[in-house]
């Protein structure tokens, strides 16, 4: 292994190794000093006289015994060499540890803050779920409680217009409600003159004039008059699980109008569910066998339900689309007209004595509060739920009328429901919920069927390359090899 000293000084390979490596210990001369220790280690036997040998041979060899203790100089480098790199690599192993530290720091902090927008959407979701439901109970409750009130109030005043005249009145107080409303939560506020005048251009871009206070208001302010004072004379007839779901056939006499007047889109789910409403309104009206108060009943029950349909058939063809405000003023200006001009028809009721009461104390102003309380609620209710939620809300909201109203007649009236009955009732709900069907409900279905078709199919490759990866595993693990069959 040793040959003879090279120009540069490196005497062996092992000293070109050494240098060209970069060896923590190297030096010049190295690798010959080593040797020289070496010999001398086997040279001196155990319990030999030999140290001064030794210490003269590591003076003579070792050019660093000046600078360096004479003792043992091969010793200290050789126990020098690994405690520096061994300070190098826990220096580099500390860096690396800070780097990894970092780096998960930076993922826990980004995962946290992952699972806090995570948790706010589902606060968010959970709260927006919250309040539809409330907005739906609340549709649902207020018109149960009309219908029941109207019942109560019949046991002692049967004056059902004089009813529906004091209600109407207290839509009034709905514009001012509403902004009472705007005036709580509005950054900025507007006057009460300037906000009428904003929510008046549902009559036009002129405003709300004379001319069309009479022209645009009387149509609508006579068909809600009437709507009311049929529902309530249905209630006098039939029970109030029975009007409230002939009621529902409005959603079916809407359709039926739009798409003969308003030319709206033809749909075979609501074509069929109009044949449903008008079958549940047959077993009805069949049900005590077309005689009697039940078939008036009935007939008042679905006049009800037509002119609120031609309400707002003839409300979307010359107004279009409101907002909550504008219909907060239309609705208030309809019982400003129901207070000016109609207040003169229960005053002739009076007198014909077709609806007379006396004394007026005997008149129970405590359910008649009551009623025009719970339509009021039911009206803003409906014009605020479209606003603010959707209106398919409300309209399920409507329908879970039937359902409570059959629950109080049942439990408080002990009413007994006949197989008839029943059944139209369950046929005319299914109905309406058939009309809640969007007008691109078969794409939207034809959409969600191709959508879970596409689904299991990926499912079953990913299974059928599974199921291949594991039988090449177990052909390589036996030796063995799979030829697929052509």
């Amino acid at each position: 292994m040793d040959g003879k000293a090279a120009p540069n000084g490196v005497a062996t390979i092992e000293d070109r190794i050494l240098r060209i490596t970069g060896y923590y210990g190297y030096y010049p001369g190295y690798s010959s000093q080593k040797s020289a220790s070496r010999s001398s280690v086997i040279q001196c036997k155990p319990g030999g006289n030999c140290p001064s040998r030794h210490r003269g041979m590591t003076r003579q060899l070792s050019p660093l015994s000046v600078a360096e203790d004479s003792a043992a100089p091969i010793l200290e480098l050789q126990n020098r060499s690994p405690s520096g790199i061994c300070r190098h690599s826990r220096v580099e192993r500390q860096s690396r540890s800070g780097e990894e530290g970092t780096q998960t720091h930076t993922e826990s902090s980004s995962q946290e803050a992952e699972g806090q927008t995570r948790c706010q959407s589902c606060t968010s979701t959970f709260l927006k779920l919250i309040w539809r439901f409330l907005i739906i109970l609340s549709v649902s409750s207020s018109w149960v409680g009309t219908t029941q009130f109207v019942k109560i109030t019949f046991e002692t005043f049967d004056c059902p217009f004089f009813m529906t005249w004091f209600s109407t009145n207290w839509n009034i107080m709905i514009f001012p409600i509403y902004y009472s409303g705007h005036l709580a939560t509005a950054q900025e506020k507007q006057s009460p003159i300037k906000k009428f005048r904003e929510c008046s251009r549902i009559f036009g871009e002129d405003g709300l004039t004379l001319k069309l206070f009479l022209k645009r208001t009387a149509p609508f302010s006579i068909l809600w008059t009437l709507t009311n004072y049929l529902y309530l004379l249905a209630l006098k007839k039939l029970t109030a699980t029975d009007v409230s779901a002939l009621f529902c056939c409005n959603k079916a006499f809407v359709f039926l109008l739009s798409w003969i007047v308003l030319k709206d889109r033809f749909m075979g789910a609501r074509i069929v569910a109009a044949i449903m409403a008008i079958t549940g309104i047959v077993m009805m009206a069949y049900a005590d066998g077309f005689q009697g108060d039940s078939i008036i009943g009935v007939a008042y029950a679905v006049g009800s339900a037509s002119t609120s349909a031609l309400y707002k058939v003839l409300f979307k063809m010359f107004l279009g689309s409101a907002n909550f405000g504008e219909a907060a003023h239309f609705v208030s200006t309809l019982g400003f007209f129901n207070f000016i001009f109609i207040s003169i028809t229960p005053i002739i009721l009076y007198f014909t004595k077709v609806e007379y009461w006396y004394p007026f104390s005997a008149v129970p102003w405590g359910y008649l509060c009551g009623v025009a309380g719970l339509w009021l609620a039911f009206n803003i209710l409906v014009n605020v739920g479209v606003v603010l939620t959707y209106p398919i809300l409300i309209s399920i909201g409507t329908v879970l009328s039937v359902p409570g109203n059959a629950a109080v007649d049942l439990l408080k009236h002990k009413m007994i429901f006949s197989v008839v009955r029943l059944g139209a009732t369950i046929i005319i709900c299914v109905g309406f919920l058939l009309m809640l069907l969007p007008e691109e409900w078969d794409e939207i279905t034809l959409r969600f069927i191709n959508s879970l078709k596409e689904k299991k199919s990926e499912d079953h490759s990913e299974d059928i390359t599974e199921s291949s990866v594991h039988t090449r595993s177990r052909s390589r693990a036996n030796g063995t090899v799979s030829i697929p069959l052509a």
